[in-house]
């Protein structure tokens, strides 16, 4: 108690150890606004525009531009404290190398690389903060110098992995694919951006399997469902066809790609020329129209009568208008072909998969639908008691309760699986009873006929449960990880991994664009 009471009282230590945090939160958040406000007012000058184009003047890409960045962060981790690069540079490349489609990296990716790289500002010198602790704890005789030197081994330790993390970008993003992939919080495996990797699992499937889900496709079609409802029954048999057709549809799909891939190798020099070509008329277009708006700005503001701006201006005008036509007749004439065909066969290859992913969808969906209406027989079957109850709630309560009564017994209905007919029997007999003018006999004719739609449902599905149940569940773990993966709730950790590693890697998406 003593020890405590003179924590608080009489040493006051707790308000200085919240004086000093308050002064360090403070500082680090002075830091943080004045880096805010310094980038903000180098994009709103025009900075980033500036960075960018000096980035994209570089020869040799994406590479070329994200060495020089690295290279820019390590000299600067000579100097400044991580905190300041991290608030003050990193936002000003990070947009732009992320924005290049040719590398097509991650953020993950480009984080753990700077990240990596700002490591050295702990044992760069002059202001390494690991030299100095070393420093604290090393005996007199071990001299500055010599710490200097001794790190400079771990410097290219760092380096080296560095590099490896860059050559290898998978070493990076797998773990952070696979957790978000495998988690409780995973995209369903119909989400765009991994159908190309779900594509890549199963297509090799199809080969290795086809014969076996032809067998599967004979054994479902040998059973007989014929009682099924003519809903159930032709969405069953559609089925079978479509999951026939998908091996086409993969060949279709495996054609389309490789004559685009061999167009492509003839195209993509082109291609880059011509994109290169256009980015530089872009910016002379830029040119162009800030000085019109220059001129603009003058002859408005009274200056027309100095010819000599104007004239500079006009001329300036005039010869980026010059430039530009020069660059335009630097295009290639077979461009506009060239691109069309690509554009074509791009878009054949588009086709090709979606006609895939819909017939996939198409095949499977019944078999979902039929088997959440055989699992929910059960629950039919225990709301007979309340459905024959109607009878005397029409025939002995007044209208309105009667009416309240009857719509809780379709909210239960609604709740079962494939109950939507005996639902709308039973929707028509209380709404029989609605109004000024209630008619009970109405109400107890439409409840008959919800009766008798009842008890065919339970007949099918019954009979279905015995002879059909069983067939249907194994025909639809056989599709369950190829033509039905798309409609599953989520991956499984196989496939979940298997995606991750293809969305590891980079893949250079420039091409479309």
């Amino acid at each position: 108690f003593w020890s405590a009471w003179r924590t608080f009282r009489i040493e006051d230590t707790l308000r200085g150890v919240m004086l000093e945090t308050s002064k360090t939160t403070s500082m680090v958040f002075i830091i943080l606004i004045g880096a805010a406000m310094l980038t903000s007012a180098f994009r709103g000058f025009g900075g980033e525009e500036l960075v960018k184009e000096f980035l994209g003047s570089i020869p040799g890409g994406f590479w070329a531009q994200f060495i020089v960045v690295m290279a820019v962060i390590f000299f600067l981790g000579f100097f400044l404290d991580f905190i300041e690069i991290s608030v003050v540079v990193v936002p000003l490349v990070a947009p732009i190398l992320l924005a290049d489609p040719s590398a097509n990296i991650t953020a993950v990716w480009l984080g753990v690389m700077i990240g990596m790289n700002l490591q050295t500002s702990f044992l760069t010198p002059p202001f390494g903060f690991a030299l100095f602790y070393l420093r604290g704890v090393s005996p007199p005789e071990v001299k500055t110098i010599q710490i200097y030197r001794g790190v400079a081994a771990f410097i290219i330790l760092q380096l080296i992995g560095l590099a490896i993390a860059g050559y290898f970008p998978p070493l990076v993003n797998y773990l952070p694919n696979r957790t978000y992939l495998t988690s409780e919080n995973a995209p369903p495996p119909i989400n765009p951006k991994l159908q190309q990797c779900i594509e890549e699992i199963t297509f090799p499937f199809y080969e290795e399997h086809e014969n076996e889900i032809r067998s599967g496709v004979d054994l479902i079609s040998q059973v007989n469902v014929d009682y099924l409802p003519d809903k159930y029954k032709n969405s069953l048999l559609s089925s079978q066809k479509l999951v026939l057709a998908t091996f086409d549809l993969v060949k279709e799909i495996q054609q389309k790609d490789s004559q685009l891939e061999k167009f492509i190798s003839g195209y993509e020099n082109l291609h880059h020329q011509v994109r290169k070509i256009q980015v530089d008329i872009r910016n002379i277009e830029k040119d162009i129209t800030k000085l019109k708006q220059r001129k603009m700005r003058l002859e408005r503001n009274g200056i027309q009568n100095d010819p000599l701006v104007i004239n500079r201006i006009s001329e300036s005008i005039e010869t980026f208008e010059q430039m530009k036509a020069e660059m335009q007749s630097t295009i290639p004439t077979e461009w506009e072909d060239e691109r069309g065909k690509f554009d074509l066969l791009k878009k054949e290859a588009r086709a090709s998969r979606q006609k895939y992913r819909r017939n996939s969808d198409s095949a499977y969906e019944p078999l979902i639908q039929l088997r959440a209406v055989l699992n929910s027989t059960q629950e039919l079957l225990e709301v007979e008691e309340l459905l024959n109850s109607i009878k005397s709630i029409i025939e002995n309560e007044r209208p309105d309760s009667a009416m309240k009564r009857i719509k809780d017994i379709e909210s239960t209905l609604g709740r079962i699986e494939g109950a939507s007919s005996i639902k709308s029997k039973i929707s028509k007999a209380r709404r029989a009873l609605k109004g000024k003018n209630p008619n009970p006999e109405k109400g107890l004719k439409q409840w008959e006929l919800g009766m008798s739609v009842y008890f065919k449902e339970i007949e099918w599905r019954q009979q279905a449960v015995k002879e059909l149940a069983k067939p249907l569940n194994d025909y639809e773990m056989l599709l369950k990880d190829s033509i039905g993966l798309r409609l599953q709730k989520k991956l499984s950790l196989e496939h979940g991994e298997s995606v991750s590693a293809c969305k590891s890697s980079h893949e250079d998406i420039s091409l479309f664009f």
